[in-house]
């Protein structure tokens, strides 16, 4: 195995360092996320290369990028190297040339969230964590209630009432503790500071630490490595966002990629979904704002959706910005069509945000913001199995 790549914890705003020696939260000065700094050129990207074919097939695939010692305990389900399907009856309907669905659905856990539980809780167990926490829609606690029992650790899941039944029963399933909340995950955030005392219970809120965000950076990995390897990526790529970490998660792998050599400096667009009754990311860009005024009342069944304020505001939009893409929204009725599409059109039964993101594209080809000749990536973040049928829309089929 290689020596480990060394690395440091940079605030993402203020740029002060932080030790990696010691469980981290966000920054001491500012309150914003910690971010992963590798010292990375062409000759290590080059030895990584080398070595990927003799690690397992999955996000773990890249372990030599991520903050892990190398005699680190892996905990790991096989998430990752989810397929990238042609939607190409898809593309026919929206009048695209190239259309794929990154789909996030046959990871463990059945979402993108078993990416970052894997490394985040991997990383906080070697640094000494045994008891976790998290405010969560559904996704995010069943991801952790699943890595937690796989490494003999406890967790306490603080979710919105009205997540739905399967969400509650999986966490229950693991063993972990559920605590139910009247409100949005915003009020589960502040219901956990109440009662998690921070030296007992460490904290996997989205970018509330800093490993997370690795395990979503793979994301990006995995399309360099779906496109051939050889510094092709796609023209745009169309992501439903509330938190946010794994469209931050990609803009950060592709400048890791481009400092390793793996890529020019050519990026995808970055395009953010969200529904039209949660949209702060949305709001902040259209406006020029730097950073996002949260929502006061969230409405959508989009659980993943309904968040009216995320930490990572600042690195999304400056990934949005940076990349030249966009922030779209959609309403109830159109992320249940997006979804309605996938399942005819793609044989795939997508989550609410996985039909958002697909809705999207026939908007940002309308906006002009993807041209019909474009190369286009949407992820659907996760199975459409575990939401409340009861909850959702009625599409017209």
């Amino acid at each position: 195995m290689l020596p480990a790549i060394p690395f440091t914890l940079q605030c993402s705003r203020c740029k002060r360092s932080h030790p990696s020696t010691q469980l981290q939260r966000v920054c001491d000065d500012c309150g914003r996320p910690l971010l992963v700094r590798f010292a990375l050129d062409h000759a290590t990207g080059t030895r990584v290369r080398e070595r990927l074919d003799s690690h397992p097939r999955s996000l773990w695939r890249f372990r030599d990028l991520l903050p892990i010692g190398p005699s680190t305990v892996i905990y790991s389900l096989g998430e990752g190297a989810t397929p990238l399907i042609s939607a190409d009856r898809l593309a026919a309907r929206l009048g695209l040339s190239k259309l794929w669905i990154k789909d996030e659905s046959q990871n463990p856990t059945g979402s993108f969230k078993a990416r970052g539980m894997s490394v985040a809780i991997t990383k906080a167990v070697e640094l000494g964590a045994r008891r976790f926490c998290l405010p969560s829609a559904g996704n995010a606690a069943g991801a952790a209630a699943a890595y937690a029992a796989l490494a003999g650790c406890a967790l306490r899941a603080h979710m919105p009432d009205d997540s739905g039944d399967g969400f509650f029963d999986e966490c229950r399933a693991y063993g972990a503790e559920v605590v139910p909340v009247r409100g949005t995950i915003a009020d589960c955030a502040r219901r956990l500071k109440e009662e998690c005392d921070p030296s007992v219970w460490f904290d996997l809120s989205t970018l509330r630490e800093p490993y997370r965000l690795e395990g979503k950076k793979t994301l990006g990995y995995e399309l360099w490595e779906d496109f051939g390897g050889d510094g092709a990526l796609p023209d745009a790529i169309v992501y439903p966002t509330g938190g946010g970490t794994g469209l931050i998660g990609m803009w950060k792998a592709f400048a890791e990629m481009q400092e390793l050599g793996w890529i020019g400096p050519q990026r995808p667009r970055m395009m953010c979904v969200q529904a039209e009754g949660c949209a702060p990311i949305v709001r902040a860009f259209t406006s020029g704002a730097e950073t996002a005024t949260p929502i006061e009342k969230p409405q959508t069944a989009a659980l993943g959706l309904r968040v009216p304020a995320a930490i990572g505001d600042l690195l999304m939009l400056r990934a949005l910005r940076e990349s030249g893409g966009a922030a779209l929204t959609v309403t109830e009725a159109e992320w249940g069509e997006g979804q309605t599409w996938l399942a005819s059109d793609v044989g795939l039964f997508a989550s609410p945000e996985g039909g958002a993101a697909s809705y999207a594209v026939k908007k940002a080809l309308e906006a002009g913001v993807i041209n019909t000749a474009d190369s286009v990536v949407v992820f659907n973040t996760g199975s459409g199995f575990k939401y409340s049928r009861s909850t959702w829309p009625k599409p017209q089929l």
